[in-house]
């Protein structure tokens, strides 16, 4: 029987420096995938796997991250006196609830493996997952229950991977796995490899279960590329020790941290929509039309 994964990690404390100037001012966490904020997504779907906690790692200027998770009492109150009681409860059915979620402030601008290391009090000593906030991840199951429901069965490490094409395996982190008689395990991981030189396309896309060990491993990662400290670094270490098994997602991923996954986000997110889809499918093969007219 494997300890379950109970807590969440959430790394929020980026610059989101490829959607300027529009993260000057509002976090990238928060810009709006049709009507609600990238984070809303991962934050439900960290729910929606099983996890009982989270702990979202904020920086400065952040703090409306913190504002969204609470209950808006006043908007609350006045919808309702609108009349608008549909709007109110669903509003009240994305607030996290008392307790289930906290917020720690990464204080330097040091990596994700420093992002992630900052939340290791509130972790404890409990394995626990990490959902990086850009990458929206979306298939009939959540990618992260899936990634619980193999570390339920074999425990130990858990990592998300998905295909590239292999002249763009330079610009990911690639593991390399071999098989064995209960499924494939990871042998190597290689952050940004020279191009060329990478030893399969599989990537690590954004979702990760991890053992507590690695928290002592980041406490003392030397800076890796981009002289951060970098969470790849420490599962390279930690592989030596622990078993890290990959779950190959093969849903739709969205990089909303860039302008083009953002906008492609936003328009499979809202022709899924029901009360959307059709005016937007529309729109879509308007402009498409109007691009082979002009061609």
């Amino acid at each position: 029987m494997h300890t379950k994964v109970r807590k969440a990690i959430i790394p929020a404390a980026g610059f989101g420096t490829r959607m300027l100037p529009a993260t000057k001012s509002v976090p990238k966490e928060l810009l709006p995938i049709v009507d609600r904020p990238i984070l809303d997504y991962i934050v439900a779907e960290a729910f929606a796997s099983g996890i009982e906690h989270v702990v979202i790692v904020t920086g400065r200027m952040k703090g409306a991250i913190e504002d969204y998770f609470d209950h808006a009492f006043e908007i609350d109150v006045t919808l309702r006196n609108a009349g608008k009681h549909g709007l109110a409860d669903r509003m009240s059915q994305h607030t996290p609830g008392t307790g289930s979620i906290s917020f720690v402030r990464q204080q330097q601008a040091r990596g994700l493996g420093h992002a992630v290391w900052t939340a290791r009090h509130i972790i404890g000593d409990e394995p626990f997952a990490v959902l990086l906030p850009d990458m929206l991840m979306v298939d009939d199951e959540p990618c992260l229950k899936s990634m619980m429901d193999l570390h339920g069965r074999h425990g130990g490490n858990v990592i998300a991977v998905e295909k590239c094409a292999p002249e763009e395996a330079h610009k990911f982190g690639i593991v390399s796995l071999k098989p064995t008689g209960d499924g494939p395990v990871v042998t190597g991981l290689v952050e940004k490899p020279a191009p060329g030189t990478a030893q399969s396309n599989l990537f690590i896309s954004g979702r990760y279960i991890l053992q507590p060990e690695i928290f002592d491993l980041l406490e003392n990662q030397s800076p890796g590329a981009g002289g951060e400290v970098q969470l790849t670094d420490a599962m390279i270490a930690l592989l030596g020790k622990q078993e890290i098994r990959p779950f190959e997602f093969c849903g739709r991923t969205f990089d909303c941290g860039s302008p083009a996954g953002f906008v492609s986000a936003n328009l499979h997110m809202a022709i899924a929509r029901a009360d959307l889809g059709a005016s937007v499918k529309i729109e879509i093969e308007s402009l498409a039309a109007e691009r082979r007219a002009v061609a």
